[in-house]
């Protein structure tokens, strides 16, 4: 049996943090599930950056459906946690249910992987202290007002967290990712 994965996301994720994580994650043989507020279809969209902004802009991009909502996980029953960026976390890390879950994973020290705006989440459930880590470099505050030391690198590795700061940093992020899984949660 498959080691199962588990996603947290919501409307406004940023489509590559989403499906690269989840097909490149399926192809190594685990079984991935994607969490939101609530079963839905999810919206996601495609941040980019155009000459003559100051920021990135958005688009709309993929949508996907959610397969449990986070009062359904049991944190119990997965190996390891992805939590993607994009606008999702902004809201999403208020989520109470959301916060047991990924204390868990913390707590249990089982495997988690997040990127860009993702530490927001993480952050948010008060799990960063005394760690370090890479998210998108406009919330590099957030990350150090809850102790946490920012790393502006494409794969930061500490113990069984793995960031990156975007969607960029893929192939470095997950590559780092998928050696720690292996070591924790080998896939049967």
């Amino acid at each position: 049996m498959a080691a199962k994965i588990l996603l947290v996301t919501g409307d406004a994720a940023e489509s590559l943090e989403v499906l690269y994580p989840y097909q490149r994650l399926r192809e190594e043989g685990y079984d991935v599930k994607i969490a939101a507020p609530k079963r839905k279809q999810l919206r996601f969209v495609v941040h980019d950056f155009e000459d003559g902004f100051d920021t990135y802009t958005e688009k709309p991009g993929y949508t996907w459906p959610a397969d449990l909502a986070f009062a359904e996980v049991d944190p119990a029953d997965y190996a390891a946690l992805v939590i993607p960026g994009g606008r999702a976390p902004e809201y999403l890390r208020n989520d109470p249910e959301l916060q047991r879950i990924v204390r868990h994973f913390f707590g249990a020290d089982k495997p988690v992987a997040q990127i860009c705006h993702g530490a927001q989440i993480s952050a948010a459930a008060g799990v960063l202290k005394g760690r370090r880590t890479a998210a998108y470099p406009a919330i590099e505050p957030e990350v150090a007002a809850v102790g946490a030391r920012y790393e502006d690198g494409e794969a930061v590795v500490d113990g069984v967290l793995v960031s990156a700061r975007a969607w960029p940093d893929h192939p470095a992020w997950i590559r780092a990712f998928i050696e720690v899984l292996r070591a924790k949660a080998p896939t049967v």
